[in-house]
């Protein structure tokens, strides 16, 4: 079994819930039990010394929140503003820090109930395993949508130096 078939919902149970969005020309999900909200794109404030995918912070009604570009996240080019982008906040528990994040997404779709047998564990990729952050492949009627665990988009350094940084991280602790 690998990481990532470890995470997946188990067949039989209740089919679970997950927030669809785009990024480029990609479609991703994350389980909406972690969403928090979902806001405007707005002003972000560069972080130094962050790692690369991070944009920077947003003020989330008094508290500082960082922000990941998941265009940079997935090796791609920073996401450009348009229209239909948004912040999804995001309710991070693991590496050992808890509290908010947001990921910007070029749209948002709709939430999808997946149930357990339409999700198949990510493949290996030239031999060795999918990033960790990929949970699964949701198989929908006429496409796929890449289901994403955001806890381990970074590595935990990572979240590290953004738990300890200058600011105050908002609800983010270590």
């Amino acid at each position: 079994m690998s990481i990532s078939a470890s995470r997946l919902p188990t067949p039989g149970t209740a089919a679970p819930q997950y927030l669809t969005f785009s990024v480029g020309r990609e479609m991703f999900a994350v389980g909406t039990l972690c969403v928090r909200e979902i806001v405007e794109y707005g002003l972000i404030t560069p972080l130094p010394m962050a790692p690369p995918m991070v944009r920077g912070i947003t003020n989330l009604r008094g508290a500082a929140i960082p922000v990941l570009d998941l265009g940079l996240c997935f090796g791609g080019a920073p996401t450009l503003e348009n229209p239909r982008t948004c912040i999804v906040m995001l309710e991070v528990r693991g590496s050992g820090v808890a509290g908010l994040v947001g990921i910007i997404v070029d749209a948002v779709s709709e939430v999808l109930e997946i149930p357990a047998e339409q999700i198949e564990p990510a493949p290996a990729l030239q031999g060795r395993l999918s990033p960790a952050f990929v949970v699964g492949i949701g198989k929908l009627s006429d496409h796929f949508v890449l289901l994403l665990d955001i806890e381990h988009l970074l590595n935990s350094d990572d979240w590290t130096a953004l738990g300890h940084s200058d600011i105050d991280a908002g609800e983010l602790k270590p």
